[in-house]
């Protein structure tokens, strides 16, 4: 990856400052699991039609799914590791649920190397692969690099080399800054974050919590009936 360093670098400092802003009000009524408030609004028409644009998004679960939720996560951000056995249980419940990954590498050139290796196997592996790959990115302790992400990636069944072939590349370093501006433009100001039916919910709320978004979302077209 030693190629690209000086551009994650920059793709870093671009996004970072965003990281130490307050979260904000909530606009509609969803509460975590210790009944604290979170943060959630209407994304703006420009922020819905930009990510309707994304290329850098891996949908996993039902792909045909009656409700898709995204999740914005950078991979050493420490609540998105929390959060990671939570969504893993969610899509393993609901079958009927679309889960979209959206590497959201702001933290470090260390989480942009390795979100280059998650674009690179999305080009390679089947959903339920991608999706082992995710498990088993999170499954060891410490910092999450590009040579520990392409480790999941042969544990997973794929091919490391063609994966990092595939990751290392100017275009994959541009589809990881289309998110961080996308990010930019919907105050994407904490991580993990989620959008569904086109409100960003910024922060882990639990498990639970996310299912009750969920079958709101199914009941009556909205995150809170």
């Amino acid at each position: 990856m030693k190629r690209l360093l000086p551009a994650v670098a920059a793709l870093c400092l671009l996004t970072a400052g965003a990281m130490a802003a307050q979260f904000g009000p909530s606009q509609y009524p969803i509460r975590a699991e210790d009944g604290d408030e979170i943060t959630n609004y209407t994304l703006s028409a420009e922020a819905a039609a930009q990510l309707a644009k994304l290329t850098g998004v891996v949908p996993v679960g039902n792909l045909q799914g009656d409700v898709t939720l995204l999740q914005f996560y950078d991979l050493n951000c420490p609540f998105c590791r929390e959060a990671a056995a939570d969504v893993d249980a969610l899509v393993r419940a609901d079958k009927k649920l679309k889960l979209v990954f959206v590497p959201y590498a702001v933290l470090s050139v260390q989480s942009v190397q390795g979100a280059l290796i998650e674009i690179g196997a999305a080009k390679l592996a089947t959903p339920a692969q991608y999706l082992e790959f995710h498990r088993r990115i999170y499954a060891g302790r410490g910092l999450i690099d590009g040579a520990r992400t392409l480790a999941a990636a042969k544990e997973a069944g794929l091919d490391p080399e063609k994966v990092a072939a595939l990751g290392n590349t100017q275009e994959s370093l541009n589809v990881l800054r289309q998110n961080a501006d996308f990010g930019t433009l919907a105050k994407i100001v904490a991580t993990p974050a989620y959008v569904i039916n086109g409100v960003a919910i910024l922060g882990h709320p639990g498990l639970k919590p996310l299912q009750k978004v969920v079958a709101a979302v199914r009941a009556c077209g909205k995150v809170a009936c």
